[in-house]
């Protein structure tokens, strides 16, 4: 009879344990660093995801220190338009080398978007591939305007 309440308390620590973990995670997707980027995944055109979007939008675009520019996109990410549009926004303020790498970023996002299979629809696919092109275009615009080639 000794071995049964051992055994028990044992189910009960791992319990608590696994209770543990599972709240910190809930506490870290909640965090407002993952929360602001959360509409770089979402790529309906339900209200909550158009949230998200505008919201992560609003988010990278207020962000003084541009830390998103840094960051490594999805498919997704192109296709949420959210990262093609703070860049479009944000074109007059970056530098020559941010500005850069968002016409390598519209550059490449076409490949990007069409590696995913079926995760996108092909007007998903379509829309971000020419949102992408505008972007770059955009982009190479201003680069060709403020920063010295050589």
């Amino acid at each position: 009879m000794s071995e049964r309440p051992a055994a028990t308390r044992k189910a009960a620590t791992w319990t608590l344990v696994v209770g543990s973990l599972t709240l910190g995670a809930c506490a870290i997707g909640a965090s407002p660093e993952i929360e602001s980027r959360a509409g770089l995944g979402c790529v309906d055109d339900s209200a909550e995801c158009v949230r998200r979007r505008q919201a992560t939008l609003r988010n990278m675009v207020d962000d003084k220190s541009r830390s998103w520019i840094n960051e490594s996109p999805t498919p997704e990410a192109y296709a949420s338009g959210v990262r093609l549009f703070a860049y479009k926004s944000k074109k007059k303020e970056l530098s020559c080398d941010e500005l850069k790498r968002g016409k390598l970023e519209a550059d490449t996002a076409r490949t990007s978007l069409q590696s995913v299979g079926t995760r996108l629809t092909p007007a998903q696919v379509s829309r971000s591939v020419m949102l992408a092109g505008e972007v770059g275009r955009e982009l190479q615009n201003e680069i060709n305007r403020r920063c010295k080639t050589g």
